[in-house]
């Protein structure tokens, strides 16, 4: 791994696909190789859609994702952004930001090579803010994407699924937002990422819908940074 100093706590290293990453206990991934911040699933503007339905929710939900993306890159140096999909809430999202958040996300943006991959919640993104749109993209032969998909060989990472992680803890059930990694001698090794927006809930990491996006596959696991070491809980194991 490229030697890299992270306050204490920052996160926890985490080794994949042949590279070196550091998933953060702010729920992004940095990749120090790279020099890239990986986040998932922003939502941003998640708040504002709400209130048309009559639900209202606090209007800062932008601010705050958009502020903790500033604090991962200052903390790590980071010189480009690449986000795995469902940027905004809805295509409409763009056109609703406040000009507050607006301006913190240009000036990210004209700072960082920025890369919005699109998401089935904006697939049409139709406004980049300054940076450059893709379906998806392979960088070091790993496949950045949305969503996963099912049966792919090749090494990849996406989001989409918002995996937590359901622990008791002093008679006490919580849950935590992680990523799922999974392992195959068949193919390449796979990661779905933590949502990162201040709005998103979450999905039981264990669930067959996440089991079924990862495989085929010899293991899955949940993974989660905790005072500076990875944790690893075992979702499935093939057969013998």
């Amino acid at each position: 791994m490229v030697p890299v100093s992270f306050p204490p706590g920052f996160g926890a290293p985490l080794g994949f696909a042949g590279e070196e990453f550091v998933l953060t206990k702010s729920h992004a991934l940095y990749w120090p190789r790279e020099r890239a911040l990986l986040v998932a699933d922003l939502h941003l503007e998640k708040g504002s859609w709400y209130a048309r339905t009559g639900q209202m929710l606090p209007p800062y939900d932008s601010r705050e994702t958009l502020e903790r993306i500033a604090d991962c890159v200052k903390a790590t140096g980071a010189r480009r952004v690449i986000t795995l999909g469902d940027n905004f809430h809805d295509d409409d999202g763009t056109h609703r930001l406040d000009d507050y958040a607006k301006g913190m996300l240009e000036s990210l943006t004209r700072a960082l090579d920025w890369v919005w991959i699109t998401g089935n919640h904006d697939e049409n993104l139709p406004r980049a803010f300054g940076a450059s749109i893709a379906e998806e993209l392979e960088v070091n032969g790993i496949v950045l994407r949305h969503a996963a998909r099912r049966g792919e060989t090749r090494a990849e990472m996406s989001g989409h699924f918002h995996p937590k992680m359901r622990l008791t803890v002093r008679e006490r059930r919580i849950a935590r937002p992680c990523a799922v990694v999974s392992r195959s001698a068949q193919g390449g090794d796979r990661m779905i990422l933590p949502a990162f927006g201040a709005y998103t809930g979450g999905m039981d990491a264990g669930s067959r819908e996440i089991l079924a996006a990862l495989k085929p596959a010899d293991a899955i696991d949940a993974v989660l940074p905790a005072k500076g070491k990875l944790v690893r809980f075992p979702l499935y194991r093939e057969a013998a």
